[in-house]
């Protein structure tokens, strides 16, 4: 049986940059074993599955898998998704813009679509605020992990709005540049942590700043990621759970340049009686590709 599916570049302006993405709009008739067979063939960071809802009230459920598993909930597959939908007319968008919500493992999701020519920007929307352990990792075991020295990391703790990320703020751009997973140190010290991820930063933290940032990613199959929407989203909301007032905050994010696809993400939290009630995420999508898949009767 033939799928339909497009490829698309997420968190950038242009193709080949940014963090790609394999949609199948119409999912019907692929089984859980199906799906996880055409995202590890993909082998992207992760490739989505568009459903019809369970609940009326929402516009599509999609599902998301790594090559190795499905995830609950992330970023960059929630925004390319729906500028994806959007893009092929597949769901309103009168005068260019919308609101969708997504059936996805952690719940409904929503994302704000505006259409521009040739692409789309699109940004998440969550109503949550952050979680966070007690717990934080060992700055040496941190900085061995990346093959750095300990006097590098600034900080590091762990932190979820979906999706648990070790969140390591480094001393500067070159230092993120220069760091390396060393499987080993990782495997002992992060593989079973609360957030075994590790999303790596340098930049001023006060709103407004510019982060240089990469993510790292191998218990899910993921050696280096592009473009991260989920981490970028929580790192907003532990941002502005540090600062002194109340307010709307914006964080302007650079990943992937190290692999060759730069990407730019929007991050934004919004903060209410000393805590972050709502975080955002945004950038814009390019379709680059589409086709068809065949998938084995009874996969």
């Amino acid at each position: 049986m033939s799928h339909r599916f497009v490829i698309a570049d997420v968190f950038t302006p242009t193709a080949f940059g940014g963090n790609q993405l394999a949609v199948f709009p119409d999912a019907r008739g692929l089984s859980d074993r199906a799906m996880q067979a055409v995202a590890r063939e993909f082998n992207f960071a992760e490739t989505t599955f568009v459903l019809p809802p369970a609940d009326p009230r929402y516009t599509r459920r999609v599902r998301i898998f790594t090559p190795r598993t499905e995830l609950p909930f992330a970023g960059h597959p929630t925004v390319g998704t729906a500028a994806v939908l959007a893009s092929l007319g597949l769901v309103d968008t009168p005068g260019g813009t919308a609101a969708v919500v997504f059936e996805e493992g952690v719940g409904p999701v929503t994302v704000e679509i505006r259409l521009n020519v040739g692409a789309a920007f699109t940004r998440l929307v969550r109503d949550t605020g952050i979680e966070s352990p007690t717990i934080r990792p060992a700055r040496k075991a941190t900085a061995t992990a990346l093959s750095l020295s300990e006097d590098t990391v600034l900080d590091a703790w762990f932190a979820s709005i979906g999706v648990p990320f070790c969140f390591i703020h480094l001393a500067d751009k070159e230092t993120v540049d220069r760091a390396a997973l060393e499987r080993a140190a990782w495997s002992a010290n992060f593989a079973r942590a609360w957030a075994p991820h590790l999303f790596l930063f340098a930049g001023a933290l006060q709103p407004g700043s510019h982060l240089y940032a990469r993510m790292f990613a191998p218990a899910l199959g993921i050696e280096e990621d592009p473009a991260t929407g989920s981490a970028s989203a929580t790192l907003a909301g532990c941002l502005a759970d540090r600062l002194p007032s109340d307010g709307d905050f914006t964080w302007t994010i650079d990943q992937g340049i190290a692999m060759g696809r730069p990407s730019l993400l929007e991050a934004s939290a919004e903060k209410r009686r000393g805590r972050t009630v709502q975080v955002k995420v945004g950038g814009t999508t390019v379709l680059v590709g589409e086709g068809t898949m065949a998938v084995p009767a009874g996969y």
